[in-house]
């Protein structure tokens, strides 16, 4: 059985995961376009592109309320949006042939937040941060 995440370990793992959110976040805002393409090899549409953006800021905006308070219940919040994001995602690949792509690659990348976000040694980070070790 692995060691429990202690205070370091917890803690460089859920400001890793805020890093590579605001990396995805940052790079659906300024560059959705290039992102897509390189995701999909696709050329996405000003519509795709515009939605990417707005994705990216929410992505942003998580990142930026967890650093806040990286306490369980708001990991465990921003999991659960990154998990309807990823569920509505595989609605739009059921339903959209053109879009099925981007939406495959955006499910993919949200389930992987979503994991992170439920992951214990995430959440252990925050219980060990109040000096309260989950067992």
């Amino acid at each position: 059985m692995p060691p429990a995440a202690g205070p370091a370990t917890g803690t460089a793992a859920a400001r890793e995961l805020q890093r590579i959110r605001v990396g995805y976040g940052a790079a659906l805002v300024f560059l959705p376009g290039t992102t897509i393409f390189l995701a999909t090899g696709r050329l996405p549409s000003r519509r795709t592109r515009r939605v990417a953006q707005l994705l990216g800021a929410r992505h942003l905006a998580q990142a930026a309320l967890t650093a806040a308070a990286p306490r369980p219940e708001v990991l465990a919040a921003g999991a659960l949006v990154d998990a309807v994001h990823a569920a509505s995602m595989l609605l739009l690949a059921a339903v959209s042939r053109a879009g099925r792509g981007a939406a495959l690659t955006d499910a993919l990348a949200e389930t992987a937040f979503a994991a992170a976000g439920f992951s214990p040694s995430i959440r252990d980070l925050a219980d060990t941060s109040r000096g309260q070790l989950r067992r």
